[in-house]
């Protein structure tokens, strides 16, 4: 599989990333140590998690995604594994996270990485994120910017303090970004050069047929200054496999779980979705092969971050590596984005 390093530095991963926002939710700790074993038989061997999954988030779960990657990387040999972990952030009720603190102080970030560790089983993270900003941004489906949300947040410098401080001790090797905005990668970017400070490798946003807004602003700058893009959601919570096509009552998470609406469920998804399905078997392939081609094979992308509810998923995800899109089936997708540009944002 092919490798890239994030950013400039020297931190080498593999073109995919297995997520694991599932594990502890639908899947269990037999299934996601399966998930992980297959994944790396595969070559990826780059496992990215976070401090609030699994995903919907819940006090009666919380915690239980890292503590099964933990289980499992406790066996493998550690220089082995790229692991990637992420810090929650302010502005969502999430009580049981330390206690509600969650901005991105010194001391709650300190504490947010003492319980990752502890849970992973390791005594350091390969690439440690900030999971959203600390300040007042657009989110996970919100389309615009309101000053009227505005709240006081951590100043940056003490944040990227923290963070180098992190490095220095050998907890963390790099640092990055994720759900940012093209102004906070900006601002992390010059302030991190003006205070000597590490600099973030990477971006971990979401990308894919229905949502290509990195394209806008954020591509120029991931190819001018260095900065790798982790694309997640490349198949849209699911939709784009198709599945809700075939059977809306389906039982995947956009049905099991209430709240992922607000992203997926925007009224020009449905047909956008239905668009790409036609695309792609009008080409011979399924809706997920056309849809992770698409990522796997963009200029502007690092790694892709899949991830599974069963093991059949993750072996066709995989498996998508080997798809090249034609340029006839390319400039279908063009078509497709200029009649449903950005549906799910």
């Amino acid at each position: 599989m092919s490798a890239i390093f994030l950013g400039h530095s020297s931190l080498s991963v593999p073109s995919v990333c297995l997520g694991t926002m599932t594990f502890g939710e639908q899947n269990s700790e037999s299934d996601a140590h399966a998930q992980m074993n297959y994944a790396l038989a595969q070559g990826v061997n780059f496992i990215d998690t976070a401090e609030m999954y699994p995903v919907p988030a819940r006090a009666e779960t919380a915690g239980l995604t890292e503590r099964f990657v933990g289980t499992w990387l406790k066996r493998q040999s550690r220089d082995r594994i790229v692991l990637a972990t992420k810090a929650t952030g302010p502005g969502r009720t999430l009580s049981w996270i330390r206690e509600g603190r969650l901005n991105f102080s010194r001391e709650n970030l300190r504490q947010a990485l003492d319980g990752s560790l502890r849970r992973l089983q390791t005594d350091y993270v390969d690439l440690y994120q900030l999971h959203w900003p600390d300040r007042n941004v657009p989110m996970f489906g919100s389309r615009h910017f309101d000053p009227e949300q505005e709240r006081e947040t951590v100043p940056w410098q003490e944040t990227l303090t923290a963070v180098a401080d992190f490095i220095k001790s050998g907890r963390i090797r790099h640092w990055g970004l994720s759900n940012e905005t093209p102004w906070g990668v900006m601002t992390a970017l010059r302030l991190a050069d003006a205070l000597g400070l590490p600099r973030p490798v990477s971006v971990q946003n979401a990308y894919s047929l229905l949502n290509r807004t990195w394209e806008n602003g954020l591509a120029e700058i991931g190819f001018r200054e260095h900065i790798s893009l982790l694309a997640y959601s490349p198949l849209g919570f699911g939709a784009l496999s198709g599945k809700y096509l075939d059977d809306p009552a389906s039982p995947g998470r956009m049905n099991l779980f209430a709240g992922f609406g607000l992203r997926y469920g925007k009224p020009n998804t449905a047909p956008a979705v239905a668009a790409y399905a036609a695309l792609a078997r009008q080409h011979g392939l399924t809706p997920t092969q056309l849809a992770l081609g698409f990522v796997y094979g963009r200029r502007c992308v690092g790694s892709t971050i899949i991830g599974a509810t069963t093991m059949a998923q993750l072996q066709e995800n995989l498996a998508a590596r080997e798809v090249r899109l034609s340029p006839d089936i390319l400039a279908g997708i063009e078509r497709i984005d200029l009649r449903f540009t950005n549906p799910a944002p």
